[in-house]
């Protein structure tokens, strides 16, 4: 029973992870976007192209479903959304369940 708990535990811890990295790609993509950091240095370049690669997949059936807003991209907003959603729903199946 309570290795089933810390298995809950670390799936949320990660999900947590994954929504400040999330939020640190955006931030990254605004200090980009308006030249407070260049892409001329590698480790920024290398930081960029990672977070694309990791996120790019996940946010590009959001952003076919989402209508386009003229340059506001609100598919983070959502993927950041659902992820809490799942951190929320996972433990409360498993209670529900008894499982837990």
């Amino acid at each position: 029973m309570n290795t089933l708990i810390v298995f809950v535990d670390i799936f949320t811890m990660a999900l947590q992870w994954v929504i400040w990295a999330l939020i640190a790609w955006a931030i990254l993509s605004w200090l980009i976007a308006f030249n407070v950091i260049n892409m001329h240095n590698g480790f920024v370049r290398g930081l960029v192209n990672g977070l694309d690669r990791f996120f790019d997949p996940l946010l590009r059936p959001i952003r076919r479903i989402l209508p386009d807003m003229g340059g506001i991209d609100l598919a983070p907003m959502v993927l950041i959304l659902l992820i809490m959603l799942v951190q929320r729903a996972v433990p409360a199946l498993l209670l529900d369940t008894g499982m837990l």
